[in-house]
């Protein structure tokens, strides 16, 4: 087959086919986002989910077509024997479940691989538990779309459809034209040395994955975490006060393990959907790395170094400049891989901590609200444990994904988190 043209709408970019190449036996390749509903009358009437997810998945191009990667370069082709039922499926729990019990349903789902021959997505009804609770696990790979696409797939076919003005979300103008190429390779060796230029020791999540995973989950409220972020000196945003809360919860369970890190990189996607499409579909991240303190004691001290790091490094534009280089290197054979290998390095970092905004107003499925919203991606090789955050109504949901076989016991990482929440919370009050 001839390769497809340089305008060919239907081929991956450059970016999902990467992510779709480092799909293994131990890599799924897919995302999770865990919708918990409250209590309803009954189960969820499964028929008119379908159809209503049916109905509106014509505002998601990508939802009705499968990777065809037969020819030269991997393209989007339309999926011919489409079945929403093969896609919104149920996972029946036993009378009287509790949380344990779908905990390893999901365990289960993040660990299955999406089916090739299909659409990269589907959405598992679980449940009901005892209580009437039920949780929609919808997986969403990331060739299909990155952390801000994969929530406007979920209000695009999932949510209850919303007001337009509801629904509208602005977008980010940050960003300008892509600079020359002459002026990227200028750039080069001051934002490569910024970011990647400071290799640290052993990582304590430097440790082979299986197909294997294991999530644990906690919350906080987003309007405490904005009013810590507002008592600092020099104000902290939302996501330093995250980055400053898992910090102080890395710090408890790795020191109850025995592992003393002083300090621990983290790599902190970011998303720049601003400079292409508005956030339709694919993947447009670059990231940051930021050092967090875990040998400081002073919960507000920790927050106040993570502060003036992030503030360096947005104010340089690093995750712009490291998106135009990187996709600079691709043009020079060899290069682009050794520093992409550089960049993935256990030495350069050791977690992956991304956040994702959400809906702000309260949705609902069904007719039914969605009491928690979590998010979940996997590790991969060399980083054995992952975490992502989102927002959803006033919260935010951290999720933490490991290979139990690595990384054991993550919920009481969780439970670290949710206590280095409470400290930093009580610590910015006084």
């Amino acid at each position: 087959m001839t390769p497809a043209p340089p305008d060919d709408p239907d081929r991956l970019s450059a970016d999902d086919a990467r992510i779709l190449n480092l799909e293994s036996e131990a890599v799924t390749g897919h995302t999770l986002k865990l919708v918990i509903l409250e209590p309803g009358a009954g189960p969820i009437d499964l028929d008119a989910l379908r159809e209503s997810i049916a109905r509106r998945l014509h505002s998601q191009p990508l939802a009705t077509k499968r990777v065809d990667t037969t020819g030269t370069e991997p393209r989007w082709v339309p999926a011919e024997d489409f079945d929403i039922a093969d896609h919104v499926r149920v996972a029946a729990l036993p009378g009287g479940a509790g949380e344990s019990t779908m905990w390893a349903a999901v365990n289960a789902l993040m660990s299955e691989h999406l089916e090739r021959t299909r659409p990269l997505w589907t959405f598992d009804v679980i449940g009901p538990l005892a209580d009437g609770r039920e949780a929609i696990a919808a997986r969403i790979h990331h060739a299909m779309a990155d952390g801000i696409a994969g929530v406007r797939f979920l209000e695009s076919v999932l949510f209850d459809e919303q007001p337009a003005a509801e629904a509208g979300r602005p977008v980010s103008q940050a960003g300008g034209t892509a600079p020359r190429r002459d002026e990227e390779i200028r750039r080069l060796p001051g934002v490569l040395w910024r970011e990647l230029g400071h290799p640290g020791s052993h990582s304590p999540f430097d440790r082979p994955i299986t197909a294997a995973r294991e999530l644990a989950f906690t919350v906080a409220s987003l309007a405490e975490m904005k009013r810590i972020g507002a008592s600092r000196p020099t104000r902290a945003t939302v996501n330093d006060v995250l980055l400053s809360i898992i910090a102080g919860g890395l710090r408890e369970w790795l020191r109850a393990d025995g592992v003393r890190v002083h300090h621990l990189r983290a790599q902190v996607p970011v998303s720049l959907h601003h400079r292409d499409d508005g956030g339709t579909g694919g993947n447009h991240d670059s990231f940051m790395n930021v050092d967090l303190p875990l040998h400081e004691q002073d919960p507000l001290m920790r927050l106040d170094l993570i502060t003036a790091e992030t503030t360096a490094r947005k104010r340089l534009d690093d995750a712009e400049e490291l998106y135009d280089l990187f996709h600079a290197l691709g043009r020079v054979k060899r290069l682009d891989r050794a520093v992409e290998r550089l960049a993935g390095s256990a030495r350069e970092f050791s977690v992956a901590i991304s956040n994702v905004p959400g809906p702000p107003a309260p949705v609902g499925v069904g007719g039914r609200r969605v009491a928690h919203l979590f998010s979940s991606s996997e590790p991969g090789a060399h980083h054995a444990l992952r975490i992502s955050a989102i927002s959803c109504a006033g919260e935010i949901g951290i999720g933490l994904c490991t290979d139990p076989s690595a990384l054991p016991d993550i919920p009481a990482l969780a439970d670290a988190i949710t206590r280095s929440y409470v400290e930093l919370r009580d610590a910015a009050a006084n």
